[in-house]
């Protein structure tokens, strides 16, 4: 079993991938300045360090430092100092480099061949993305359907919360360079194990089959056979831009697939009180408020619990959101009974939707600009921080102010938006005439 974990985790399975999709490494990618790969260099991943044993008597050396070798023959570089630290000497970082799975050349050693694959690929990370994340939630709710909106919403916040957390727990790096050639540097500072990209991948596709096959008339086949090529294009994506190795992606898809298990049906049964009891808002603000503090800790800062932050943070704007449509009577129930028919647009309706869409977008983004410099100036304001200087400051655990601050304005900005986008724009669309009827009966 071992052995099998082993061969998953090996990053020269993800350099294969590349090499089939057509990423071609033009140079040996070098671990140390003027050694490549294929020098006795042993490269350990995880500490970001580098061994250059007795071929380094074979290689010239730059003489405007100090160096020996000890009597395995080793140097060691240590990257956290930048600077090679050996018996007692310090050796400039100029005469040498760390290449590992958290820091790359800065020269581009590979070719794309096939551009095809090459935005395919793009394309599909990209769906598991920021963007992708705030462009899906506010056109999922305004153009087709709350209901299926909110349970959705819920089930990709639990999922990516326990995926982020096990990161930072496991603390597994990112395949190492070399072999993998890394096309991607977003999310490098994050451990790699398990895929979110896969987990999402599993998650928001398959959970939207879920609750819709028995709301919706609609070929369920079709619908899983859509979710299985959505899933895959994202894993291999992940692969293919060198992001991962192909055990954080089984794990994650695995991961996914259990989680949902329980967690589907656990949310469309609590959805329902979320949305009609009166204690729901206090409920949600206390549970994410808790997942946010006491979210598991790393050995160093990485963008994890920031990225955690905006989905618990989402997911509570979303539901509070809903929470107000039904409180003040805007959200009825439906005197029709499901499965519905799908109504298919017609291009009045389209063209509402496009204005919809268009104009909801606006606000979203003029929120976020709004609400961010605003909460993070007054956050700043209230615990007596300079915030030009907190923002040039370092992301370093130390640094627990910049991180509190960080947290506290992406969590306020976050919510505004989810309920910005569940409960101010579609009444500003009910206001202008643009609205989806159906909006108000999905309960």
């Amino acid at each position: 079993m071992w052995e099998v974990i082993e061969y998953l985790k090996d990053p020269h399975l993800v350099a294969l991938v590349q090499e089939y999709y057509g990423v071609k490494v033009t140079t040996e990618p070098l671990n140390c300045r003027g050694y490549s790969k294929n020098t006795d260099v042993d490269s350990d991943s995880g500490n970001g360090t580098c061994h250059l044993k007795d071929e380094i008597k074979k290689r010239k050396i730059n003489h405007s430092f100090q160096h020996r070798l000890e009597d395995n023959g080793e140097y060691v570089v240590n990257k956290a100092d930048e600077n090679i630290k050996h018996n007692g000497y310090l050796l400039n970082h100029d005469d040498y480099e760390t290449v590992s799975s958290e820091s790359e050349t800065e020269s581009k050693d590979y070719i794309v061949t096939n551009w095809l694959w090459y935005y395919v690929f793009v394309l599909g990370t990209a769906l598991g993305d920021e963007i992708f994340y705030a462009s899906f939630i506010p056109f999922w709710f305004w153009n087709i359907d709350g209901a299926v909106g909110r349970r959705v919403v819920l089930v990709w916040t639990i999922v990516m919360y326990i995926g982020q957390g096990i990161k930072d727990i496991v603390r597994w790096p990112r395949p190492a360079c070399p072999p993998v050639v890394r096309l991607q540097k977003k999310w490098a500072l994050e451990y790699g194990m398990p895929s979110t990209h896969a987990m999402v991948g599993v998650s928001i596709p398959f959970s939207v089959i879920l609750y819709t096959m028995n709301r919706y008339q609609y070929p369920v086949f079709l619908g899983v056979v859509f979710a299985v090529l959505w899933c895959t294009v994202i894993c291999v994506s992940r692969l293919y831009l060198g992001m991962h190795t192909v055990l954080d992606i089984v794990v994650g898809v695995l991961l996914a697939l259990l989680l949902m298990i329980p967690v589907v049906p656990l949310v469309d049964a609590l959805d329902y009180y979320l949305l009609t009891k009166e204690w729901s808002p206090i409920f949600l603000f206390s549970i994410a408020i808790l997942l946010v503090v006491f979210y598991p800790s790393s050995d160093r800062w990485t963008p994890t619990r920031g990225d955690t932050t905006m989905v618990v943070s989402v997911c509570v704007g979303v539901h509070v959101g809903a929470w107000m449509n039904y409180q003040v009577g805007i959200l009825q129930e439906s005197s029709l009974t499901p499965p519905y028919a799908i109504i298919w647009p017609s291009y009045p309706m389209m063209g509402l939707g496009a204005l919809r869409t268009v104009i909801g977008f606006c606000c979203i983004i003029a929120t976020r600009a709004l609400c961010k410099s605003a909460s993070y100036a007054t956050i700043c304001a209230l615990l007596r921080l300079n915030s030009q200087e907190l923002k040039k400051s370092q992301n370093t655990i130390e640094n627990t102010q910049k991180i509190t601050v960080e947290l506290s304005y992406k969590f306020i900005t976050y919510v505004l938006m989810g309920f910005n986008t569940v409960y101010l724009l579609p009444n500003v669309f009910r206001l202008i005439g643009i609205e989806r009827p159906t909006f108000y009966t999905e309960i």
